[in-house]
């Protein structure tokens, strides 16, 4: 990975619990397989960008692999990217295990991935892009524009606020309230720090960062206040 202006936004940095730790990551990727339906949402992503076998996919944040195996099994190729090495290693060894071949692994994030050969056909972010502040926010989405191929299509779910402004903090205890009574308290703990030290931002702010980057939005739902999914394509 080449150097980058001392400017720029440190993406590598580290917010919260310690990925650079084998075990925490063990402990990462259980918790995502309780919470999450990886079927349900790769079904929804194929369906949402029509992807196709002979297609490729760049996922962003990609973790401990768990999507990027699923859609592998649907498209000519992944490049799973993300900014944790531990994430990636961790991730390449779960796909060798299951004996998925077509996947490449990046350490990188939106600010830092170099991207070569032909533009893409499809680009998906899943609770990752909250981690920059919004000028970089908006550096990321044109850096996704201009690595797909015209048509390309962008998923992104993320935590985006919707709610009443004015009710922000009976809204953030009832939020950390129920993922309390359903996840537990150490996820209640991480989500305190990303209300904190992250950078969620309003949908009305998100949906305007989406066309200034050049994308039309195709469809946007919001969820709880909290969360929303964009399906987007490059005019």
């Amino acid at each position: 990975m080449k150097s980058n202006p001392k400017w720029q936004y440190n993406e590598m940095k580290q917010v919260g619990v310690d990925y650079t730790d084998v075990s925490e990551v063990e402990a990462y990727d259980l918790c995502m397989k309780k919470l999450r339906n990886i079927q349900k949402e790769t079904e929804e992503i194929v369906n949402s960008v029509g992807l196709t076998r002979n297609q490729v996919l760049l996922e962003f944040g990609t973790g401990t692999g768990e999507l990027a195996i699923e859609v592998a099994k649907q498209c000519a190729k992944v490049i799973a990217a993300d900014v944790s090495s531990t994430m990636l290693e961790y991730a390449k060894q779960k796909a060798e295990n299951q004996g998925i071949g077509n996947i490449e692994y990046c350490h990188a994030g939106f600010l830092t991935y170099e991207h070569c050969g032909e533009p893409l056909d499809v680009v998906v972010s899943q609770l990752t892009l909250h981690h920059l502040p919004d000028f970089w926010k908006l550096v990321a989405l044109k850096r996704i524009n201009s690595i797909l191929k015209k048509g390309g299509k962008f998923y992104l779910r993320d935590t985006v606020y919707s709610f009443d402004i004015e009710n922000y903090k009976e809204f953030f205890n009832a939020w950390l309230g129920g993922i309390k009574q359903v996840a537990g308290e150490e996820l209640a703990k991480d989500t305190e720090i990303a209300i904190s030290d992250e950078f969620s931002t309003c949908d009305w702010i998100m949906e305007g960062l989406i066309k200034r980057a050049g994308f039309k939005i195709e469809r946007m739902d919001y969820y709880e206040g909290f969360l929303a999914v964009f399906v987007c394509i490059k005019t």
